[in-house]
């Protein structure tokens, strides 16, 4: 008669325990060790999302939006002529880098609050990864749906009449 292994493809508690003889087999006797990395190790994802980021500025702060022909022209403003909650980020990026926070807010104050808030959660990101803790944002569905209501507001807004202080 062939001994069954109970679980010797590693599914199951018993996994690598043959049923005679109930004692584990050399392949699980084996420990492992944790997974430590080092803190350089840990914060190169960090920073090269930083370096993207900082890059990405960098090309926007230095090729101006504000003449034609650098960047391509938003599809639904072309199409209907109706601004998108994302019209005038290009133009709020630049001013940024440059320091016109004003400017910044006028051409789209959510994209200001969006750097504002990359800032916050990538400093929260390195000093948890600093100290070997995962990072979790954990947005539920209010906070998700308070998020696109404000963006819809904003979009509606901004294409009515009286928010003409919103365009960019």
């Amino acid at each position: 008669m062939r001994p069954s292994r109970a679980g010797a493809e590693g599914r199951g508690q018993n996994a690598g325990v043959t049923a005679e003889s109930a004692e584990p087999t050399p392949s699980s006797t084996r420990t492992r060790r944790p997974l430590t990395r080092t803190a350089a190790a840990r914060l190169a994802v960090p920073a090269g999302v930083l370096a993207a980021v900082v890059g990405a500025f960098a090309y926007v702060g230095s090729v101006d939006p504000y003449e034609p022909g650098h960047y391509p022209v938003c599809p639904l403003l072309r199409f209907t002529g109706v601004y998108c909650p994302g019209c005038g980020g290009l133009r709020s990026a630049h001013a940024f880098v440059h320091g016109d926070l004003t400017a910044a807010l006028h051409a789209n104050a959510p994209a200001v609050l969006a750097y504002l808030g990359f800032a916050v959660l990538w400093t929260v990101w390195v000093i948890r990864a600093a100290r070997g803790r995962p990072v979790r944002v954990a947005l539920g569905p209010a906070h998700l749906w308070t998020l696109g209501t404000l963006l819809l507001v904003f979009t509606v807004v901004r294409n009515l009449p009286f928010g003409g202080w919103l365009t960019p």
